[in-house]
């Protein structure tokens, strides 16, 4: 068999490994880097929501201009710059000043303790007990303060019952304490648990003077508010409930919105690249459709390789602090985009077929009923896709801290988490997703990825060990590697001639501005109000009953004809120069099976040729 190589395409497969290995570094690590900064949960949900809608906006507006006045390559090579300039000045962005954990200090008969409510991660007591030893850490505290307190405050600690120096009108009690790290209580109180830091013979510093913080039995119960200062950040993150910033505060906070501007900045570049890109493939391709899950399994191997790499690098250079240094991948991100950019300008794409009306045309699609069936089954893939993308690593980082596994290697496991995902799950299924596409059709294998997105959550609903979800991660060729070949696919067959980029751009916007969108503000409420495990178990089987709905209405289409579903009067409007959905399928078809014909000839069509 003669070896050929398609040098027409080479730049494309250039574009899609380094745009995806540019991207690979940075888009996974935003969500945890947002929680590092300081934000919530339901901060990361709210951002993540918006940003697909961004995305949304901005795809089916640069495609409408990408095709109404050609300027396609223009487009693609300014998206890229954006996305790697945009990535590169997240690297700047500041932590928020992140509150003191708020804690109350006890004193009575005799016995001084600090006390500390909340919902944190489990195994805290023996996170701290472990990283401190038998070590003890001097603690500023600043607590509200009552009127009786001073009393006893005056007449026990400092025993200056008549020339007290204390304001006795002041509503701030400031005082020092040491509290003993090898000796922590936890105690389950009124469905929370706290812990209880011991004070060693009830030992502190008021107004200068070392003291001992006593309560006498007979007096009122001594408890106070406060916000406590040991000057050390691991204490600070272990309790770092009380330490994140919620949506309103980050609203008046600059550096939360440069940190969202960048992100929105480099969403709008990446749907501009994504999109036309794919726009751009398609019309090399002609009508070698079943050919795009092998150009695309290139971006697979970038973002698989660089994904590994780049956990790997964050755990070195991450050693010995309790923060990650992200830097790294902000550089890596810049210089593969500018490859990319290198790369791109040798495409050589020249738009084949122009519209007349493009909107009318693109429009005509919702007057499809197969076509809105496969609007809506994108947006359920979205929910689901969102919830991988956004909070998998989140719920991985909870699994570490909950088991005591030690994080000194979550990078490490997320960048194999990605590796598998392409390596193991996207690379094969791309490659392959022609084949199958042919085998089982595009509605068939619309059900399939469905199911597989239930039976991955309910997998991850179980997981108790972090590690045990690398096996877990090879359905993501089935959850997005097949899933994304069918949606391009489709789109490509049924987009009106000349509106290719746009109607990429449309599907591309109902799958990440409506499906991702939705997904990622309903997955940081879930993950805040119930929790992770749950999260992914409603997700489970959501994605199971969608399934089984998909499949009962695409065997009522089937039992009811192609054209049964169809409004004749909506029938009658459409363009004669336009085909419709099955007409277009039908083609697609015809020329999958001239492939087969051409392969077994044995003419130019080595897989690396294509």
């Amino acid at each position: 068999m003669k070896m050929a190589v398609d040098k027409e395409l080479l730049p494309m497969k250039a574009h899609y490994f380094l745009f995806n290995a540019g991207t690979a570094p940075v888009v996974p690590f935003m969500p945890t880097l947002a929680l590092q900064l300081g934000y919530s949960s339901v901060v990361v949900g709210t951002m993540y929501m918006i940003l697909p809608i961004i995305g949304m906006l901005a795809k089916p507006l640069f495609g409408y201009i990408a095709d109404r006045f050609h300027r396609h390559r223009c487009l693609f090579l300014s998206g890229q710059i954006l996305t790697g300039v945009a990535f590169f000045m997240i690297m700047f962005v500041p932590a928020v000043e992140k509150p003191l954990p708020e804690v109350q200090f006890h004193s009575h008969a005799g016995v001084a303790s600090i006390r500390h409510c909340s919902p944190y991660s489990e195994n805290v007591e023996s996170n701290l007990e472990s990283h401190y030893g038998n070590r003890s850490l001097n603690c500023d505290m600043k607590c509200d303060a009552k009127p009786f307190m001073w009393d006893i405050v005056c007449e026990n600690w400092l025993n200056e019952t008549v020339n007290c120096e204390m304001d006795r009108n002041s509503s701030l009690l400031e005082f020092s304490t040491t509290i003993s790290m090898n000796d922590i209580l936890e105690i389950n109180e009124n469905d929370k648990k706290c812990l209880h830091f011991l004070i060693p013979r009830d030992h502190g510093v008021v107004a200068g003077k070392n003291r001992t913080l006593y309560s006498p039995k007979e007096k009122q119960y001594f408890e106070a508010n406060c916000r406590m200062d040991c000057h050390d950040d691991y204490i600070k993150n272990q309790l770092r409930e009380s330490a994140v910033i919620n949506t309103k505060g980050a609203m008046g906070l600059p550096e939360f919105w440069f940190f969202f501007g960048m992100l929105i900045i480099s969403w709008v570049g990446m749907a501009v690249v994504v999109s036309i890109g794919d726009a751009i493939c398609f019309g090399i391709l002609g009508e070698r459709h079943h050919l795009y899950g092998k150009q695309r399994l290139c971006g697979s191997l970038g973002w698989g390789l660089f994904a590994l790499l780049a956990g790997v690098l964050v755990d070195q250079m991450s050693s010995g602090d309790v923060n990650k240094n992200y830097t790294i991948v902000f550089w890596m991100a810049l210089v593969i985009m500018g490859c990319d950019f290198f790369a791109s300008t040798k495409l050589r794409h020249a738009q084949k077929h122009l519209s007349s009306n493009i909107l009318r045309d693109v429009g005509q699609m919702f007057l499809s009923f197969r076509c809105i069936v496969f609007f809506l089954w994108c947006v359920a893939i979205g929910l689901g896709t969102a919830l991988i993308w956004n909070f998998l690593f989140i719920y991985l980082e909870e699994l570490d801290k909950a088991y005591d596994m030690g994080d000194s290697s979550i990078k490490t496991l997320e960048g194999l988490v990605m590796g598998i995902q392409c390596f193991g799950g996207e690379l094969p299924f791309f490659f392959l997703s022609g084949w199958i596409l042919k085998r089982m059709g595009h509605v068939n294998v619309m059900s399939l990825v469905l199911f597989a997105f239930g039976v991955r959550f309910i997998l991850y609903s179980m997981l108790q060990n972090p590690w045990y979800i690398l096996p877990i991660e090879l359905l993501n060729g089935l959850t997005f590697g097949l899933f994304y070949a069918t949606m391009a696919s489709y789109a490509s067959i049924v987009a009106p001639p000349g509106t290719e980029a746009t109607m990429q751009s449309l599907v591309g916007a109902i799958f990440e501005g409506v499906g991702v969108s939705m997904g990622s503000l309903i997955g940081g409420l879930l993950f805040d109000s119930v929790s992770a495990r749950t999260t992914f178990e409603i997700f489970g089987i959501a994605a199971f009953i969608i399934f089984i709905i998909h499949v009962i209405i695409q065997m009522i289409l089937q039992r009811n004809g192609n054209s049964g579903v169809e409004n004749g009067k909506a029938r009658e409007s459409i363009s004669e120069s336009t085909v419709s959905v099955e007409r277009r399928e039908e083609e697609g078809a015809k020329v999958d099976q001239l492939a087969n014909n051409k392969a077994k000839t044995g003419f130019s069509d080595v897989d690396l040729s294509s």
